[in-house]
């Protein structure tokens, strides 16, 4: 998985968990048959299931942290451990593409010193994750995008926004627009994959729905603690 005779960046991986038992040994086994430089960094937030179990046997070997609060308090808790020079935040049902580490890498030796960006997205072939797909292209195009994106930060960069504001809802989105008026972000090639199924859990049109609402909603200022409610009715 590491690669410590090579020359470029030290990528920090670092993967949110609750309850992930199913996806997270295709993931670590995806991660390790990476080439390049890479720590891995397992975020917990209270799994009751045997995530933590897997993590702790897996040949992969990830640094394991527990973080209550919510993603963000687990993805700036595993910042905290990590010595990287770029961060990447990796969700448990997504996978990057085979060049990840050296798309990574020439973005990070660039000399417009791009802060971070995200990858191209791909959801699968079925026609709602096509459209979705296609919907998340364009509004990448005009600098929206989310944490399923596998987004990735320089280490200095993250620092100077401060990490992720821990909020409810919307931490993601919230971060990828501070890093976007911090500099020059970049959608690297891949595609990255992720499932769809939070999409389909609660229902397409439901889910579609809420998902413009509430990003709207934030942008307007509703406080993020009213929009979690709203959230959790939704689904």
């Amino acid at each position: 998985m590491s690669d410590a005779g090579a020359a470029g960046p030290l990528v920090s991986v670092l993967i949110p968990t609750l309850n992930e038992e199913r996806e997270l040994p295709q993931l670590l086994d995806h991660v390790s048959a990476l080439h390049g430089r890479w720590e891995v960094i397992l975020a917990d937030g209270g799994s009751s299931d045997a995530t933590l179990q897997i993590a702790c046997a897996h040949r992969a070997r990830p640094r394991v942290i527990e973080s209550t609060g919510g993603r963000a308090a687990q993805l700036n808790a595993a910042a905290r451990t990590a010595t990287g020079d770029v961060l990447l935040f990796l969700h448990a049902d997504s996978r990057l593409p085979r060049d990840a580490y050296a798309s990574l890498a020439e973005a990070w030796r660039s000399t417009s010193r791009t802060v971070g960006g995200n990858f191209a997205l791909r959801f699968g072939d079925g026609r709602f994750e096509r459209a979705l797909g296609a919907v998340y292209r364009l509004q990448r195009r005009h600098g929206f995008y989310y944490g399923d994106s596998s987004v990735w930060v320089r280490r200095e960069a993250f620092d100077a926004l401060g990490g992720l504001r821990e909020i409810p809802i919307m931490d993601d989105y919230d971060f990828v627009r501070r890093l976007e008026r911090s500099g020059t972000t970049r959608c690297l090639p891949g595609p990255a994959t992720t499932s769809a199924r939070r999409w389909r859990k609660a229902g397409i049109a439901r889910t579609v729905l809420a998902w413009f609402v509430i990003r709207w909603l934030f942008v307007a200022g509703v406080e993020p603690q009213r929009l979690a409610r709203l959230y959790r009715v939704v689904r």
